[in-house]
């Protein structure tokens, strides 16, 4: 009786130590895929930070651009703007001198009827 005990004792040990090995190997394959997994997981955030940072510097640039596009046309604007106002004060000017000079003809011609009335 003691034969057929000790036999399946043993039998028992040797399917414990089997699964046991078993157990261990799927543990390692699986620490093994999830340091894969991780590293996968590094890579692809280290991608994303690559692309937003290229989003983001291709977006500075761009604003820049249009920046310098609005700096541009307020500038032309300006030049415009004063051009027109030197526009108008010339013509301003000429037409003012045209009145003075009118005013200073019908001034002599009054002068001169007043000493013809004398």
């Amino acid at each position: 009786m003691r034969v057929p005990f000790l036999l399946t004792v043993a039998a028992a040990s040797l399917s414990v130590v089997a699964c046991s090995r078993a157990a261990k190997t799927e543990a390692t394959a699986a620490g093994d895929n999830a340091a894969a997994a991780a590293e996968h997981a590094g890579a692809a955030t280290a991608v994303a930070a690559g692309d937003a940072a290229q989003a983001t510097h291709e977006a500075a640039v761009s604003t820049g651009a249009a920046i310098d596009r609005a700096a541009d046309k307020t500038g032309a604007a300006i030049d415009n703007a004063a051009d027109k106002t030197a526009t108008a004060a010339d013509n301003a000017a000429d037409n003012t001198k045209a009145a003075a000079g009118k005013v200073a003809r019908k001034a002599d011609a009054a002068a001169d009827a007043a000493a013809k009335t004398q």
